[in-house]
């Protein structure tokens, strides 16, 4: 089956979007947990391989060795299936401006599917991060790789907490998912796996390498580094960081991809009947 066309891509995503909301709450949330718990997974692999690379040495080379290991994430959620926050901010609200949701449902569906995330990633956080000893302490033994892992954890929430004023954390934001949001795009062009893990690496390496805020990744580096008692970092910390990063998602998310593709494939062609857009490759972004 051949790839398909942006105004094909538009029509299926503004109907995943509905089809979204349309489920039961209590399988939005369970949907969300998976996907919050999958970007959790990321994120320890990110941290896992990119741990002992000394800057002096390695440059900033460590960055992209991050990036290419969080793509995890991101694949496992649209390829296993599950509601991520970042990428129904551009699904949901597609399908609000075709007229088949309104502002509640969309408001409805990103609060359930952000706390779904949260508890995810915060499962994964203590469980399989620090409580499993994948990530170390301050007090493991230096030179090994529990030490390693923690002093990378520590490094990457400590700036994303403390390191830029709260304009750099909601821009960073914004680029963010200008660029998770492209991802799942054009994932929607494509007709196979290999097509859509070709379509999510780049988008979702680049944003990482570049040091930008996610809001549900952020929603595992942060807790992860208060369990593993980094110093200096607290709940305050956290929120206000995913707060920052989370209206910076939504913005970059709604006005740089939802409203530009929607100008571009939608704003002037007839409102087609859900069940007349083949939707089923996409359900899963």
């Amino acid at each position: 089956m051949p790839a398909r066309e942006p105004k094909e891509m538009a029509e299926v995503a503004a109907t995943t979007g509905t089809k979204k909301v349309r489920r039961s709450w209590d399988k939005v949330l369970v949907s969300a947990f998976l996907a919050g718990a999958y970007i959790a997974f990321g994120g320890m692999v990110a941290i896992t391989v990119s741990s002992g690379l000394d800057p002096a040495t390695w440059g900033t080379l460590p960055t992209l060795f991050t990036g290419a290991a969080f793509t995890l994430g991101l694949v496992l959620v649209l390829i296993a299936g599950s509601d991520l926050a970042t990428g129904n901010m551009l699904l949901v609200p597609l399908g609000a401006m075709r007229g088949r949701l309104g502002l509640g449902d969309v408001a409805r569906n990103l609060t359930l599917v952000l706390l779904g995330n949260l508890v995810g990633a915060l499962f994964v956080a203590f469980f399989l991060a620090v409580q499993t000893g994948v990530i170390g302490s301050a007090s493991a033994d230096p030179g090994t790789t529990a030490a390693l892992t923690y002093e990378r954890l520590a490094g990457i929430a400590t700036d994303k907490a403390t390191g830029h004023s709260a304009w750099e954390t909601f821009l960073r934001a914004v680029g963010c998912n200008w660029l998770v949001c492209l991802a799942v795009w054009m994932s929607l062009a494509a007709t196979t796996v290999s097509g859509k893990i070709l379509a999510v690496f780049f988008p979702i390496m680049a944003f990482v390498a570049m040091g930008f805020d996610h809001v549900v990744a952020n929603m595992f580096f942060l807790p992860a580094a208060i369990f593993a008692g980094v110093p200096d970092l607290g709940w305050g910390d956290a929120a206000l960081n995913w707060l920052l990063a989370g209206v910076g998602n939504l913005v970059g998310a709604v006005i740089f991809v939802a409203t530009s593709y929607w100008y571009l494939f939608l704003k002037d062609t007839p409102t087609e009947e859900d069940a007349t857009v083949d939707a089923e490759p996409a359900e899963r972004a």
